[in-house]
């Protein structure tokens, strides 16, 4: 499921592109963010979907094998074990999975199954395979952690895929990283003899809340945060202040003054982790400390509220 940080990285990047195309619907924007958030869910099903569809390439290839004409004793007694793994067997039958795909058809790899064919080149030739393969042991326990690996060392490193998902939709290069993860999480949770659910996107309504809340508080008090970051900034133009920055700080007021339940010290720190990837090298030492002065001002002026014991 998205955490609040991947959350706030999907607000930044809408109330930037919002404030750079000098568009006000900020209904269109909040929908088109919205509609972006909901695209990661594809690309979480579509790594899942991969791995069945790798396995069912293995099958194929195994049925070829026992028609050739002279075949070997090996093409004749394969080994099925890949075929046979008792994870993959449970996502292919998921009732959950065929739900999304058949609704929001979901069916990149009919028609791009080339990266099927590349992935399983790839697992093929791995030692990861091979060593798979040799292990006598038959269990769940095996099944599952080679799928974990397969995932982790074949298909998330793999860069032609990650240029395809890429190209197909543009939000998916900074969604990559964190689906990878989600994708990682979802299969370890995965039990023996129980039949696989796809993972909530929220995880709850405050997450899902919180999307809209930031974003339209954000943009529709633009000029007002503005202002109050100029008064602790005296000696910076605001066009000398990296626009990331500036909205990073803004999106930091915002929490501040509009979401009484997450302590200040906890949104200071999350939009400096967040500048650190996505602004410039010295960025975080500045967004500490501009936030550090509007946060205490704020305390000492009552004009941050918040509930429960410690949330300051």
């Amino acid at each position: 499921m998205i955490n609040r940080r991947h959350i706030r990285v999907k607000v930044m990047q809408s109330v930037y592109a919002m404030l750079h195309s000098y568009n006000d619907d900020i209904i269109k924007e909040e929908k088109f963010l919205k509609h972006s958030i909901l695209k990661m869910y594809d690309l979480y099903v579509l790594n899942l979907q991969l791995l069945v569809e790798v396995q069912k390439l293995a099958a194929k290839k195994i049925a070829l094998s026992k028609k050739k004409i002279l075949a070997t004793k090996e093409d004749l007694n394969p080994n099925n074990k890949f075929l046979n793994n008792k994870l993959i067997n449970t996502i292919a039958e998921s009732v959950s999975i065929e739900g999304y795909v058949e609704l929001n058809d979901v069916r990149n790899w009919e028609e791009n199954d080339e990266y099927v064919k590349i992935i399983f080149e790839k697992l093929q030739n791995s030692d990861l395979y091979k060593k798979y393969l040799s292990t006598e042991e038959d269990s769940y326990k095996v099944d599952k952690a080679f799928v974990i690996d397969f995932f982790k060392e074949i298909i998330a490193p793999d860069e032609k895929l990650g240029e395809y998902f890429e190209d197909t939709t543009i939000s998916w290069s900074d969604d990559i990283p964190f689906v990878n993860t989600w994708v990682v999480k979802t299969l370890s949770k995965q039990k023996e003899n129980t039949i696989f659910v796809l993972g909530k996107l929220y995880k709850d309504k405050d997450d899902e809340d919180f999307v809209s809340k930031m974003f339209k508080k954000t943009v529709l008090n633009n000029t007002e945060y503005e202002s109050i970051i100029e008064e602790k900034t005296p000696n910076w133009e605001t066009d000398r202040i990296a626009d990331i920055d500036m909205i990073l700080i803004k999106m930091a007021v915002s929490e501040f003054l509009n979401f009484h339940s997450i302590p200040t010290r906890v949104t200071i720190n999350e939009y400096i982790e967040i500048s650190k990837d996505y602004s410039t090298e010295k960025s975080s030492y500045f967004i500490n400390g501009v936030l550090d002065k509007i946060s205490k001002e704020f305390i000492e002026s009552k004009r941050i509220v918040k509930i429960g014991r410690g949330l300051l």
